[in-house]
């Protein structure tokens, strides 16, 4: 009988120090800082009493805690594009100059990109729509192997919205919440669990400091300490140790389920001279590498832009390795021209929980409540999340105010009449209904997907074309399926152990045996995958934590052929091991979260959950840029 490996953590009778405060907040993303900008402003009169008082600190206004992973605050997140209709009601009076790298949009291009290469995977409909498109030049322009879609649907534009990095305008947020002396952020402090007792969250337990790999104690041993609170927001993200852990143990609503994802694999570059794209210019596209693969340029002041690919759940490939995937986007005639020149800034990557709605826990329990990506709020019609997740956030931050002021408990049902009954009556609802089933077309091809989407965009989600999303091992075919009509099954098993003898991912023998060219790395641009951890950020893994990622059932990984876990990590932290067992280097994951849910085997008894944990730790990309 197979028994999963486990990171032991200190023992459970172990003394650990305690601290009670009022509030406590785990993860310092969009939703808590929506959460926390809303909550500090009224936490204290004009004068300087407490508008409400702390039950924890008699006679002061309440204490509130937020816990962030990141060694600082915005490290590791993305560029983005959004319409910021709830940030600006936060904050009126808004001015993208204040923030770096933030512009206003001026300009949005849908664009379909054909296949210069000829190894783009496409089925006989794209193919004949690309001909088609070649033939008729005249009639469609098809400049640089690109068509700029003459009329995009509404809810593509992001009309009146802002170009934002990210991790510039977090550290922005965060400052203007600090300033404020009311609210405490913490970096570079994970949180390990929730503290749940008789179905209530009583608040959560930091990391354990100075254990082994294992999480053994160590001779610097330092228990996490136990924050005790009378409300626990949760807004940790798709892949948080605590958002997993309410998930577990409360399961999910009927019928939910999280199986659509994302990686996002970007970079921030200094465009070159000359490059006729100004700030605030955004461009989609779809079409290249993969028909699967959607990727995004968004350029900010100062001929600086973020750009990158995503790649979604639903593209059936063992070989899912975003990075090269990126560089191959980059090539293409249409962006070429723009990026050739170019310097790399800085990179990073991100897994983006995308089931909507679909996806979304128990947003309320006794003692906590969840907010932001984690809590279902990403809009996989307009490809949104930033603004949902930050009014998620200002939702909560009202209904804590007023069950603060009403000196009512932070109880399920006072939680649901109040955060609940808010988010339901919102736009958040409302439009996260439309996009509930958009995608579901994608389940059975690019092109069912596309016209799905704009069925659903264009009825406001009355009409869909369906296919249920599916756990990863139950669509990802083997390496001798997928690559059945291009590379004989001996040759994959060669070259299979080839490159486990150099301790080497397979999709680059793979792609290139294929008919996808070598990367002509310029040394600026376009760069070594391990280059890029050198040039674009800096992986940091300070010692004394157990590792965060690990394979559960040995077992399954010695049986499995595809090890997509190795060929999509976007920090190549995880490579072959020895026995079949992959190996992970946490000095260079850059926490992203993709193998957790890219893995291919469930463990035994659960289907929707696959043999690879994705624990609470430290350390990860830094680069406030992305």
């Amino acid at each position: 009988m197979m028994s999963p490996t486990t990171t032991s953590a200190s023992p459970a009778d172990i003394d650990r120090q305690r601290m009670d405060v009022d509030i406590v907040c785990v993860g310092f993303g969009p939703a808590t800082a929506g959460f926390l900008t809303t909550l500090s402003k009224q936490l204290v009169n004009p004068d300087g009493t407490p508008a409400v008082e702390s039950a924890a600190m008699p006679g002061a206004p309440p204490q509130v805690l937020c816990y962030e992973r990141g060694d600082d605050l915005g490290f590791g997140v993305s560029g983005v594009v959004t319409r910021a209709r709830g940030i600006r009601a936060t904050l009126p009076d808004l001015d993208p100059k204040q923030i770096p790298m933030a512009a206003a949009v001026t300009e949005e291009k849908v664009v379909y990109l054909l296949d210069p290469v000829g190894a783009s995977r496409r089925s006989g409909t794209l193919r004949a729509a690309d001909a088609c498109i070649r033939a008729f030049s005249g009639l469609v322009p098809c400049e640089h192997d690109a068509v700029e879609l003459p009329w995009s649907p509404g809810f593509l534009h992001k009309k009146d919205g802002l170009v934002l990095s990210m991790g510039q305008f977090m550290q922005w947020v965060g400052a203007q919440v600090q300033s404020t002396g009311t609210v405490q952020i913490w970096p570079g402090t994970p949180v390990s669990q929730a503290l749940v007792e008789d179905h209530k969250v009583l608040g959560v337990r930091l990391l354990d400091q100075g254990v082994d790999k294992q999480g053994q104690p160590g001779d610097g041993f330092m228990p996490g300490m136990d924050i005790h609170a009378a409300l626990t927001v949760v807004g940790d993200g798709p892949i948080g140790p605590i958002g997993q852990q309410l998930d577990d143990h409360f399961g999910l609503p009927e019928g939910h389920h999280i199986r659509d994802w994302a990686v996002g694999m970007k970079f921030v570059v200094d465009l070159p001279e000359g490059c006729p794209l100004t700030p605030g210019t955004v461009l989609h596209t779809f079409g290249f590498p993969e028909p699967e693969i959607f990727g995004f340029l968004y350029v900010h002041p100062d001929r600086v832009a973020s750009l990158g690919v995503f790649v979604p759940s639903w593209f059936d490939s063992p070989v899912r390795t975003a990075y090269r995937y990126l560089q191959h986007w980059m090539l293409h005639p249409y962006l070429w021209r723009y990026l050739e020149g170019g310097k790399l800034r800085s990179w990073g990557a991100k897994t983006l929980g995308e089931s909507g709605r679909r996806g979304e826990p128990q947003l309320v329990g006794d003692g906590f409540a969840r907010i932001g990506e984690g809590s279902g709020t990403t809009n996989v019609l307009t490809g949104s999340g930033v603004d949902e997740a930050w009014t998620t956030g200002t939702q909560l931050a009202e209904s804590v105010l007023e069950l603060l002021k009403a000196k009512k408990a932070f109880t399920r049902q006072n939680l649901e009449e109040t955060y609940v009954k808010r988010r339901r009556a919102s736009w958040v609802e409302a439009e996260a209904r439309v996009a509930e089933q958009s995608r579901d077309g994608f389940q059975k091809g690019v092109v069912r997907g596309m016209i799905g989407m704009a069925l659903a965009g264009m009825t406001n989600g009355r009409f869909t074309l369906g296919g249920e999303p599916v756990p990863p091992h139950q669509r990802i075919p083997a390496l001798e399926d997928y690559y059945q009509d291009r590379i004989p099954a001996h040759e994959i098993e060669r070259l299979r152990k080839e490159c486990a003898g150099k301790g080497l991912s397979l999709h680059a023998a793979l792609m290139e045996r294929v008919g996808w060219p070598a990367i002509p790395y310029d040394g600026q641009l376009l760069v070594s995958h391990q280059d890029a951890l050198l040039l674009g950020g800096k992986v940091q893994a300070p010692p004394g934590y157990a590792d965060h990622v690990v394979f559960l059932y040995p077992e399954l990984c010695e049986k499995c052929g595809t090890k997509i876990c190795i060929e999509l990590c976007s920090g190549q932290a995880i490579s072959p091991g020895q026995a079949g067992v992959p190996a992970f280097d946490r000095e260079k994951c850059v926490h992203c979260g993709a193998c957790y849910w890219n893995c291919a085997r469930p463990i035994p008894g659960n289907p929707e959950r696959m043999n690879i944990a994705f624990r609470a730790g430290t350390g990860g990309l830094h680069s406030a840029e992305n």
